[in-house]
């Protein structure tokens, strides 16, 4: 029985992302009416489920910290696609998506995603362990990434309100790609011990001791399955979006919401992914995905929204408004706290999770 519904689950994991590609070239650019929006969201979620189990799979192949950084370039690479596209099909009015998408990242990954895995970990196990020097290097990067990108241009003069001039807009699309590539290199090559799971001793652990790897033949196909998936994942969003949009007007709410739906169904399969791990007392991993996803999202956005506005006509806003500067302030303040110790208690984790609530409130209601 058991092995039948393993069979089960491999075969769905690997149709499902192929009837999504297919769902997306037989809907792109087309109006869709109500029940085909419900098939595409149906076929979307199962999308972002087979993403996650062949993430997985990667990452079991190629170990940590490869397979976190393998799922957040991935979603962060068509992430971005999507947020070009978007920002080129919508003229005035998208002129702060790419903003309020890169900071609801940055919010989801750094409050949510962590709050849930710290709280998951230290509920299950009482206390959640991790290494505090690869985590408060991730951190680090993330508030330079978030502070150059997203806090600066509300301060400078060059331009009228919170957007960048041509040369400054340059500098911080170069230093994100320098600060990440620093990060990866760090990461994967020079300190990699620091961003490996640890036991509750300390100890590094340097092999995953829950499975036998699978063939390098296997993780090559759930490379290229995830591949699928994502695209189908961001590719039916979008197709979904003009909905998505159509109901924020219609309640009432702020367009920066748009931003945050978004964001939240880019980022399903690494929280997924992040919250398993956290359940088996991986939270090191967890923390990889969470602030890696964030990382990336900045350091490759801004430079792919930069080179866009090349062609786009309308303006680029990238400057946060002086409450969620509050709120970014607040998380980094926080999150520097929780990182210090090195392990967390279910406290640390309904503290995120309280912050990222008050950004969701106040993206609804400013």
């Amino acid at each position: 029985m058991i092995t039948r519904l393993r069979s089960l689950t491999i075969q769905w994991t690997f149709l499902v992302p192929v009837l999504a590609v297919v769902l997306l070239a037989l809907t792109w650019g087309r109006g869709l009416p109500g029940a085909v929006v419900a098939l595409v969201t149906v076929v979307l979620a199962g999308s972002v489920l087979a993403a996650v189990h062949h993430a997985e799979v990667v990452a079991h192949r190629v170990g940590e910290p490869f397979g976190s950084l393998v799922l957040a370039i991935a979603v962060t690479v068509i992430e971005v696609a999507l947020i070009v596209t978007l920002m080129a099909d919508g003229g005035a009015k998208s002129a702060t998506l790419a903003r309020d998408t890169v900071f609801a990242a940055v919010m989801i990954t750094c409050n949510g995603v962590v709050g849930l895995c710290l709280l998951v970990a230290s509920l299950r196990h009482g206390t959640a362990v991790f290494n505090p020097e690869g985590t408060g290097a991730a951190l680090s990067t993330v508030a330079t990434l978030s502070t150059l990108s997203l806090v600066l241009p509300t301060f400078t003069t060059s331009k009228p309100g919170p957007e960048f001039s041509g040369l400054q807009l340059t500098f911080a699309a170069l230093s994100s790609l320098i600060l990440y590539g620093l990060f990866v290199a760090t990461q994967t090559v020079r300190h990699r011990d620091y961003f490996l799971p640890i036991t509750r001793q300390g100890e590094v652990i340097t092999l995953d001791d829950h499975a036998a790897a699978p063939s390098a033949r296997t993780a090559w196909i759930s490379l290229g399955m995830l591949g699928l998936a994502l695209v189908g994942v961001v590719g039916l969003a979008k197709g979904v979006s003009p909905t998505i949009e159509s109901g924020v007007e219609a309640a009432g709410l702020h367009q920066a919401v748009v931003g945050v739906i978004i964001a939240l169904l880019v980022l399903l399969p690494e929280t997924i992914a992040a919250l398993r791990s956290a359940r088996r007392d991986r939270v090191q991993t967890s923390l990889n995905l969470a602030l890696g996803s964030a990382m990336a999202s900045i350091g490759l956005t801004i430079p792919a929204v930069a080179l866009a506005s090349v062609w786009l006509s309308g303006p680029l806003v990238l400057g946060l408004s002086s409450t969620h500067m509050l709120l970014f302030a607040l998380t980094v303040v926080v999150s520097s706290l929780t990182v210090v110790p090195g392990r967390a208690t279910p406290l640390q984790g309904g503290v995120h999770l309280v912050i990222f609530a008050a950004y969701l409130e106040l993206a609804i209601n400013p």
